[in-house]
């Protein structure tokens, strides 16, 4: 792999922000010189994406290596010094040596661990394919609940028979609830008023009610039934005013003769 180093220099010491910084001890690696002492050297290393730069110490302005982190493995290993916290990160291509590092405590170590195992490309890419997955997931199941809402909804807007009327106002007449055509005749054998037009409603009735229905009122099912019905009482007013009308009619022949 070929690099600008001027340009990858720009980038590490630019204000971009880093994924993860701190100090780390170092046995060699690519890019940095080994040391005689079995300690290893303390170096500053920044994480900006999926390169992992290494400085002389915070303040330097040039740094010392840099490590692309794709096609490894990060991992724990052994430090040439007893108790030291380390972990390699180890390349599959040939004749590559591992490069050993090792933290100052081990939740420094387990941080650089999952910073580096998150940093390469080919991780980013399995993540997006995961999110991809779950938003389209997400979509699926929403649309089907969407699809299950408007069934319900579309179900209680049907219109529904109802099992009985309510008792309430009847073709112009309030019911109470026992009411029954013979309630309408009172003990001493009078008929209240009104009682010649329900007569008759309930007499024409009887001839538009198919057998089975309800004598209160038709069923809902046939318009023409319900438009009979309800018009029993506009048809009998109408006979009542054609009737005073011809009545009245001989009145006024009387009074118009000299």
């Amino acid at each position: 792999m070929k690099l600008n180093e001027r340009s990858v220099a720009h980038y590490a010491l630019s204000n971009s922000p880093a994924d993860h910084t701190g100090f780390l001890r170092t046995w060699g690696g690519p890019g940095t010189p080994p040391t005689h002492s079995g300690t290893g050297r303390r170096c500053w290393f920044v994480l900006k994406g999926n390169l992992l730069f290494s400085f002389e110490s915070r303040e330097a302005r040039a740094p010392l290596g840099l490590v692309v982190l794709e096609g490894c493995t990060v991992e724990l290993a052994e430090a040439p010094v007893p108790e030291e916290f380390a972990f390699a990160v180890r390349f599959d291509a040939p004749g590559v040596r591992p490069y050993l590092l090792a933290a100052d405590g081990p939740a420094a170590q387990e941080a650089w661990v999952k910073a580096l195992s998150r940093a390469s490309f080919g991780y980013m890419r399995l993540v997006v394919r995961e999110l991809e997955s779950q938003l389209r997931d997400a979509r699926q199941s929403l649309a089907l609940h969407r699809h299950s809402s408007m069934k319900v909804v579309t179900s209680r807007c049907k219109p529904q028979a109802p099992d009985h009327l309510p008792w309430g106002l009847e073709n112009g007449h309030c019911l109470s609830r026992d009411w029954s055509p013979m309630g309408l005749v009172e003990e001493g054998g009078s008929r209240p008023a009104g009682w010649g037009l329900a007569e008759c409603e309930l007499q024409g009735a009887a001839s538009l009610l198919g057998r089975g229905q309800s004598p209160v009122s038709p069923e809902t099912s046939c318009f023409s039934t319900l438009h009979d019905w309800y018009g029993q009482e506009i048809l009998e007013l109408r006979r009542r005013w054609l009737q005073r009308t011809k009545e009245s009619q001989p009145e006024c022949e009387k009074q118009d003769r000299p």
